[in-house]
Parts: structure tokens; C-alpha cells; sequence
């Protein structure tokens, strides 16, 4: 018995440092409200250890054997609801209560049936499997397919297949007569060693997806714009080089636009810098809503612009420009005087198969230098590239210096 006590000893430790680890993230995390159901749900599970160990020494067996088969099952419960908030496939309320309600009254039940059968063994470890299961299917569901959610649900699916395997155990090793003799039987302590093992395997599997999703959330943030809402410098560059590696055999791979604001320090110096602002914002959101789908914009400037269009030609792209353009220039914006308009200028230049992002963005830069000589307010476009070599290392990684 010594050594099963010694395990959900562990086991109970062990689902402390899990509570403790989610509870940081759900202060720390967009996904804080899933990490805190994870947290819950630990928390609830480490009951059991408690229930158990009181196990032997109680005049009241039934009611700490029921407790710890509630406990056990309400922290899954837990887990699950978790789940379902982070992957966005919630369980239904009714249906879940309804599953735990009615497995604890199952479990009462089958109390006074001889333990070590297999009546018994399956309808006391069912639960558990179906449970752990309905978790699995939800990261299915999901259709999130990175390693840390293939890690977790890997581990749920040999969690749910370890409760099958017990129906078998519990009646080969024999898991005592009574409730209050499980601690001293040989199924006791294969139970609670690989309880433990798959607590913790469980357990930082989830971590692991939650802290994916914080460091995800961090790069994300990184490299979006505060002011404009759209990409920084950093987040267009990272976000435009994918598709040009990937269609690197395409003959027209895409269109850069360059869009600059005319006159913007006047605006500043003459209305000040929250007008200033005030355009920035107004002028990203004209591109949020103009843009074509999977197209990628980004203040890469003060005042400057960046849209990347893929698979889109010159003179769509031309138009794209003019119908931005266009809506600026008739655009009312909060702290300018009635009459008052902002104006753009655009340079646009094709971007072939294999280019380099900082020879399209040259090109680009010289035909909005163009329509700034050109008076303002219009849309130059650059001669397409004769014929483009990339380098050697762009070809391998794809990565390149910014100018």
C-alpha cells in the first residue's frame, strides 16, 4: 500500500505544478480563458489522490470511492471545456453535465458489484474513455494540424486507449474486493505509475499548445503596426517572401504597390499630430477595405505604405492603386477643415518569378519618386524586369536584408 500512496502523492504534486503553470498563462494569454478551465480542470482531478488515500482508513468507503471516481471524471469534464474554448469546438452545457451526472449515478450503481469483474471494470473505466476521447475529437475538429496540437492529441488518445486497456488490467491484476482494498492491490500500483506518467505527458502536451499560441500571439504582435493596425515593416517582409519562394515557377508571382501621403508633415505641422494619426488610421483602413482578398498591406514608413498583391497583374494592380487613391482623396477625416484633402501617390511594379522583394520594392520606390515629380496624387507604374537571377541564398532560405 506504501507504494500506492507514494504515487498519488506525486500525482497530487505533480497536478498542483499544472494548476500553478495555467493559472500564470491565463493572466498572461489571450487563451487565458481556456488555460484557466485547464486549471480548473487539474486542480478538481488532484481531488481523487486525496479521496483514495482516505480510502482505507474511513467508516464512510462508498462516499470517498464515488468522490474520487467525481473528482477524476469533473476535472476530464473540465479539461474538456477547456479544450473546447482554445480550439473553438465547445461542448454543449447540457450534454456534458448530463454525461457526468449520469456516470456518477452509474458508479453508484455498480458500488456494490464484486470488483475485479469485468461488469464492473467496464462500466467504472467507460467514462473515462469516452471522455478523453470527446477531448481528442475536438483538436480533430479543429482542423488545427501543428506538432504541439498532433502532440496532444496523441496523448489524449493513448490516455483514452490506457482506460480501455484497464477494463482488461483490472480484472487480470484484480483490483481488491472492496473499494477500500484498491490501494493494496497489484492493479493499484500499475494504475497510479502509468496515471502518472500520462498526467504528466497530458499535461505538458497542453502547455506546450497553450505556450505555442502565447509565443504565436507575441510574433504576431511584433510585427503589426500599433497606429495603422496593419503589418510593420518586419510583418510585411515575413509575410510577402512565403509566397514568393512558393511560386517561385510562376511567370507573374504578384504586384507591389508603394503608397506614400502627400504632404503628410504639413499635415502634421499645420493640424497637428493627432490629425496626423487620424489620417494614418483612416488611410489603413480605405486599404483594409479596398484590397482584394490574401492580399498583404503594411506601413513600412511614417507615412509610407506597402501592398503586396499575389497573382494579381500590372494593370489590375493599376487599378487596385487608382481605386485607393480615389477614396482618400474624398475621404472626410476627423480635425481637417471642411474642404480640406488628403491626397497619395502610388508607384506599382510587377514582381516576377524569382525576384528579389528588395528589387520590386526599388522599382516600386522609383515610380512613386515618379508620381511625386508628377505633381502628386497619381499612379506611376514601373517597366516589368527583363529577366531576374536570384541569389543562391535566397533560393535555399528565402531570407534577404532589408533596405
Amino acid at each position: 500500500m506504501g507504494g500506492a500512496i507514494s504515487l498519488l502523492a506525486v500525482n497530487f504534486i505533480v497536478a498542483q505544478i499544472f494548476v500553478v503553470a495555467f493559472l500564470i498563462i491565463s493572466v498572461k494569454s489571450r487563451s487565458g480563458r481556456a488555460a484557466a478551465w485547464c486549471a480548473a480542470g487539474f486542480a478538481v482531478a488532484s481531488l481523487s489522490a486525496i479521496c483514495e488515500a482516505v480510502l482505507p482508513f474511513t467508516p464512510m468507503p462508498r462516499l470517498f470511492a464515488v468522490g474520487a471516481f467525481a473528482n477524476v471524471l469533473a476535472g476530464f469534464c473540465l479539461l474538456r471545456i477547456g479544450l473546447g474554448v482554445f480550439y473553438s469546438v465547445p461542448a454543449k452545457p447540457p450534454v456534458l453535465a448530463s454525461f457526468f451526472i449520469g456516470s456518477v449515478i452509474v458508479d453508484l450503481f455498480i458500488y456494490d458489484l464484486p470488483r475485479g469483474t469485468l461488469l464492473h471494470a467496464f462500466f467504472y473505466q467507460m467514462p473515462f474513455f469516452l471522455i478523453q476521447a470527446w477531448s481528442a475529437a475536438a483538436i480533430i475538429r479543429s482542423r488545427r494540424r501543428s506538432y504541439a496540437d498532433g502532440i496532444l492529441l496523441c496523448m489524449l488518445a493513448l490516455s483514452a486507449l490506457y482506460f480501455l486497456v484497464k477494463i482488461y488490467a483490472a480484472v487480470a491484476a484484480g483490483s481488491g474486493a472492496t473499494a477500500a482494498d484498491y490501494l493494496q492491490s497489484p492493479f493499484a500500483l500499475i494504475s497510479q505509475a502509468l496515471g502518472a506518467m500520462l498526467i504528466v505527458g497530458t499535461g505538458v502536451a497542453m502547455l506546450g499548445v497553450v505556450v505555442k499560441d502565447v509565443v504565436d500571439e507575441a510574433r504576431a504582435s511584433s510585427e503589426i503596426d500599433a497606429l495603422s493596425g496593419l503589418c510593420n515593416r518586419r510583418g510585411f517582409s515575413s509575410r510577402v517572401v512565403a509566397p514568393l519562394l512558393r511560386d517561385l515557377s510562376d511567370h507573374d508571382v504578384g504586384t507591389l504597390i508603394l503608397a506614400d501621403i502627400d504632404r503628410f508633415k504639413l499635415v502634421n505641422d499645420t493640424f497637428g499630430h493627432h490629425t496626423g494619426d487620424e489620417v494614418i488610421r483612416e488611410f489603413s483602413h480605405i486599404l483594409a477595405d479596398v484590397m482584394p482578398h490574401r492580399a498583404v498591406a503594411g506601413r513600412v514608413g511614417g507615412e509610407e505604405f506597402a501592398i503586396f498583391l499575389p497573382r494579381v497583374g500590372l494593370a489590375d494592380a493599376r487599378v487596385v492603386a487608382n481605386g485607393i487613391r480615389s477614396e482618400l482623396a474624398v475621404k472626410r477625416i476627423n480635425g481637417l477643415p471642411e474642404g480640406v484633402a488628403v491626397t497619395a501617390s502610388f508607384g506599382v511594379s510587377a514582381v516576377a518569378a524569382g525576384e528579389l522583394l528588395d528589387a520590386a520594392m526599388r522599382r516600386a520606390d522609383n515610380s512613386l519618386y515618379a508620381a511625386k515629380a508628377g505633381g502628386r496624387n497619381r499612379v506611376e507604374c514601373a517597366e516589368p524586369p527583363i529577366r531576374v537571377i536570384a541569389s543562391a541564398d535566397y533560393h535555399r532560405s528565402g531570407k534577404y536584408r532589408p533596405t
